[in-house]
Order: C-alpha cells, then structure tokens, then sequence
C-alpha cells in the first residue's frame, strides 16, 4: 500500500532512468508492546530436562533465568504501526526530497546544455571540413586516374578524354556525401531546438544521436579519402561523449 503510493508520488517528478529509494522509520516515542510466555513451550523444556538429569544422574540446577532464555519461550509483540497516520509524515519529507533532486538535476541540465552546445559546434566544424574536402577528393581521383592510365598506356595510345570524365563522374556519384551533410546539419538543428525545450527530450536526444552515428558512419564509408575517414573518427568520438550525457536527461 505505501510503495504504491510512494511509486505514485515518485513518477510525477522523475519520468525517466531508475530510482530506488529506501525507506528507515525510527519511533523514539515509548512503544506499546505485548510479553507473551508460552507456558506450554516452557513446561516441555522442563520436564524433558528433568528427565535428561535423572538419566544423567545430575542434579536439577534449573533456575527461571535458565528456563526463559531458551527459544520461543517470551515472544514481545510491538503495537501495529499507523500506516495512515505515518504516511502524513513521509508523504511531506518525500516531496521536499524530490524537489531538492529537481532542483539539482535542473542545475545539471544548465551545464549540460552548455556542454552540448559546445560540442554540437565542434561537431559542425568537422563536418563543415569534410564539406570542404569532399569536391577535392573527386578532383584528386580524377589526377591519379588520368596518371595511371598514361603509365598503362605507355603515350602508345590517346588517352580517351571521354572515358575518363565517366569513370570520374561514376566515382564522384558513387561516393557523393551530399545528401548526408544536409541531413547531419538539420539533425544539428533539431537536437538544439530540443535542449531548449522544458519538456522530457531524453528520448528524442537519443534518437538524433542515432541518426547522427549513421549519417557519419555512412559519410565514412562512401568518403574514400583518409583527411574525411580521420574526422569522421573525430565525431564518432564526440557524439558519444554527447550519447552518454543524454542518458542523464529526462
């Protein structure tokens, strides 16, 4: 009854993550209990243990001190506790607990915020460089093509102009990241729209984190150019610096 009730309380401050809370009750108040002797019980230990000294041939030295220390012979009963009456009391330091908890995790979620603006911007930087580095990877291809071509053709044959801009054109498709950028930088866009949000965005924080992975995972593996593949490993890196302090956002 009372765990529901704390349950209850609970989930209207903390809407995501684990939360165990433990519950110490102490009465420093005289309590109300009950001694009970089970006469029987303690008739059973006697006679059976004049019985074991006659067969010992020892004399009886049993004492009541003796007798009632021996298991199940005093039972103390304490007064059922008020659950109702107690739970005034608990209700109210429960409460004031959780809204120390929500005034810390709102401080948190300052620094946090400031932390993935931070981040979000060293993240467009790098993805701002390969946007940069993308074109010349095409021009490059087409230099080392062209070279390797003339060495296989040994100046015995006229290099086909033609040829080679569709090889280069096929190559330049093939590994266009175009599309990628565009959507990296909106998914930017949305995660910073959503810090600035007081609703619960820790989901949504986790679901752009994915979107972001694959758009950078696919940039890397379409990119073909060693400077690109460096800084896609660079922001593997800060995103998931970012990924695990989303996991403390409601």
């Amino acid at each position: 009854k009372m765990e529901e009730k704390v349950r209850k309380i609970i989930s209207e401050y903390i809407k995501r993550g684990h939360v165990e809370v433990f519950v110490k009750i102490k009465n420093v108040e005289q309590q109300d209990v009950n001694v009970k002797v089970d006469k029987e019980v303690a008739m059973t230990y006697y006679n059976s243990l004049n019985e074991l000294g006659q067969l010992l041939k020892i004399d009886n030295n049993l004492s009541l001190e003796k007798i009632i220390s021996l298991p199940e012979i005093i039972s103390i009963e304490e007064k059922e506790e008020d659950i109702d009456q107690i739970w005034v009391h608990y209700e109210e330091i429960l409460r004031d607990a959780l809204e120390q908890n929500k005034k810390m995790r709102i401080e948190e979620g300052m620094h946090l915020k400031e932390d993935f603006i931070l981040r979000i911007e060293d993240l467009r930087e790098m993805k701002e460089k390969i946007a940069l580095r993308s074109p010349l990877v095409t021009q490059e291809y087409k230099e080392k093509l062209r070279i390797r071509i003339e060495e296989l053709l040994e100046k015995k044959e006229i290099l086909n102009e033609d040829r080679l801009e569709n090889e280069v054109a096929f190559f330049s498709d093939r590994s266009s990241i175009t599309e990628e950028l565009v959507r990296l930088e909106s998914h930017f866009i949305q995660f910073m729209k959503n810090i600035n949000l007081e609703d619960q965005v820790g989901r949504k924080l986790d679901f752009l984190i994915q979107e972001m992975n694959r758009e950078i995972n696919t940039i890397g593996s379409k990119a073909n150019d060693s400077e690109i593949s460096l800084l896609v490993v660079e922001m593997k890196a800060q995103l998931e610096k970012i990924r695990e302090q989303v996991q403390n956002i409601e």
